[in-house]
Parts: C-alpha cells; structure tokens; sequence
C-alpha cells in the first residue's frame, strides 16, 4: 500500500520521515511532536492523527509501504515512538476495558467467564442492521471499514503463535490453519473477503480505503497489533481471539442474510457463510483450549486474558455505535477529514 494522507502534526512528521532515507537523521523531532499529541488529546481511541501514526508504524512490521525503505522496520527512533503512543493507547484500553473481575485460573471457569461476557452484548447492533436496514452503500461502507483488518485477516493474532506453548499452542495453530484457508488460497479468510469486495464493486487490494477508514476502527485493527506483538500481552492476545471466535457467527448469519437481503449470493455472501460455520467450531476451542489452556499453564496470565477479551468488546462497541450513529441520521460512517476522497 502508499502511504496514507496525514491528519495531523504527528502523522505528517512520521509520513516525511519514512519518505527519506533510514540513515539521516530525519526523526529527531518525532519524539517531542508524539508527546504534544499525547499531552493534549482528550481520547486516544478517537484521535485520528495518533491512531493513523500507529497504523503506520505498525504497518512497517506485516508489508510496509510502497515508497518506503524496509529497513526502516527497526529504526530506534521509530520503535521509540511507537513506544510512547503504546504506552497511552493501552492505557485507555484498560479504561474502557473497565474492571477485571477474579476468575480461578482454571479452563472451564476461564471458558465460562468469557462466554459470559460473550453473551452480555446488549449494545447497538451493526449486524442486526446490517441484515434489517442497510442499503447497498452503506453495505459497502460495511466492507470499508471491515477492509482494513479483513483484508490481512488473521496475521495480527499469528504473532501470538511463538509466544505460546501446549495446548494455548495447538489451539491457536489450529484456529489460524482455518483462517488461513488450510493451505488453500481459494479459501483464505481473506481472499474469500476481497471476493466480497469485489462482487461489491469495491477495491480488493489493502490499504485502498486507508484514508477513509476513522480512528475508532483504526484503533480495533491496532488493539490487535499491539497485543500480539509483546510477549508481555500475550494474555491479552489470546483472549481477544477467544471473544471474536465466541462472538462471530451469529452476526456474520445476519451479514449474510443481509446482503442476499440487497440481492447478492456467492461469491459475495461466501465470506459470511464460511465464518457462520467455521467459528461455531472455533468457538469451543478459543474458549476452553486456547484462552482456558493458556490459564492452567500460566495462571498469573488470567487477568490479561480478561483484558484483552473486555477490551476487543468494548473498542467493537464504541465502533458499532459510531456506525450506526452515522448511518440512521442518512450519514456515512466513514473518515470525512482532509485527504479523505478517494
């Protein structure tokens, strides 16, 4: 993908820099522009100049830029930046992630918490309305929006694979075959998610709609990066995958009801119906062999597990009502700021 149109002081400093070359000394002021950002953003989940740098910098780490250099992947000054926008995005993780409770760090009482939390979603639905109401463009803003993690679907969790040992391990490894198509590009998750964009007369290829796509739903794409990409989330990780395996295949049913609703059947709807069945499987396994393995092996890790797990429905929340907020008052959900036209 091309490198993104900035939307703040922080974003345009970080574009410039990635523009030159790694070995000059471009990033100096990187530093101070991320701490002025930091100091006077009022919701780090909301911001769209920091959530659009961390994209970026996240981005250098699965398949860069097309105009900028790879070696910029390690550069120290950009890791440090990254570290200090990390460092405020996971605190208001945890905000809205809110209380953790106390769960005995056993398998089934791990599983059973998080479907617990699983089955208290009584927030907006965007798949109810998405099977009830939408109209065809706002069924392609949908797609938009969903692009920039199902475009790359599921190499942000894979990260977590190394991380994990035992049955956490052979759960995880098993949950991403099928993501990953069982060796089958056909099949891929995510190639069968451009099949959707394509039958929608959308661009197919990541990263198209970058400038359209708003903070809220960059920071559910970025919550996942981080997580897999410190060991010390590991946790995290693994309960965010064992929520989106618990929660998606009702939903992805009404997607799918939704769009043959609008008039379109495979290949369009083949992206939902491959995940109505592949995660009502999926969801036994991320509860009680993937999150409830990981608990029993490392029992100071439940904590996290929860985290990671009331973090991934909150952020999807705050996202959901956004979209809806948008779509019934006749709005689009989509970025609207500077360099946003596609």
């Amino acid at each position: 993908m091309y490198l993104p149109t900035p939307r703040g002081d922080l974003s345009y400093a970080l574009n410039n820099a990635l523009l030159c070359n790694p070995s000059e000394d471009s990033t100096a002021y990187l530093a101070s522009v991320a701490e002025d950002r930091l100091g006077s953003s009022l919701d780090v989940i909301y911001d769209e100049d920091l959530q659009l740098s961390l994209f970026m910098l996240y981005e250098l780490h699965y398949r860069g830029f097309a105009e900028v250099d790879d070696r910029w992947e390690w550069n120290p000054a950009l890791i440090s930046l990254r570290a200090k926008i990390e460092e405020g995005f996971e605190d208001a993780l945890r905000d809205v992630a809110g209380s953790i409770s106390s769960v005995e760090p056993s398998s089934s009482e791990v599983a059973k918490a998080l479907f617990a939390l699983a089955a208290n979603d009584a927030g907006p639905s965007v798949s109810k309305f998405i099977q009830r109401k939408a109209n065809a463009d706002q069924a392609r803003e949908f797609l938009i929006l969903k692009s920039i993690y199902q475009l790359k679907e599921a190499d942000p969790h894979t990260w977590a694979i190394p991380k994990l040992a035992g049955r956490a391990k052979a759960a995880m490894v098993e949950i991403q075959a099928d993501e990953y198509g069982n060796g089958r590009l056909s099949r891929m998750h995510s190639e069968l998610f451009r099949q959707t964009m394509r039958g929608m007369g959308l661009r197919d290829d990541f990263g198209a709609y970058v400038d359209r796509i708003p903070a809220v739903t960059l920071a559910a794409a970025n919550m996942i990066s981080l997580f897999g990409m410190h060991r010390r989330l590991r946790g995290a990780i693994t309960g965010h995958l064992a929520l989106y395996e618990m929660t998606s295949s009702i939903p992805q049913a009404c997607y799918a009801r939704g769009f043959r609703r609008l008039g379109y059947e495979s290949p369009v709807t083949d992206y939902f119906d491959e995940h109505v069945e592949a995660d009502a499987v999926h969801e036994q396994i991320a509860g009680r062999d993937l999150a409830g393995g990981l608990a029993e092996d490392e029992p100071g890790l439940v904590r996290d597990i929860l985290f990671g797990a009331q973090a991934a429905a909150a952020v999807d929340a705050l996202a959901g009502a956004k979209y809806l907020e948008a779509w019934e008052t006749g709005k689009s959900a989509l970025y609207t700021g500077a360099g946003a036209a596609v």
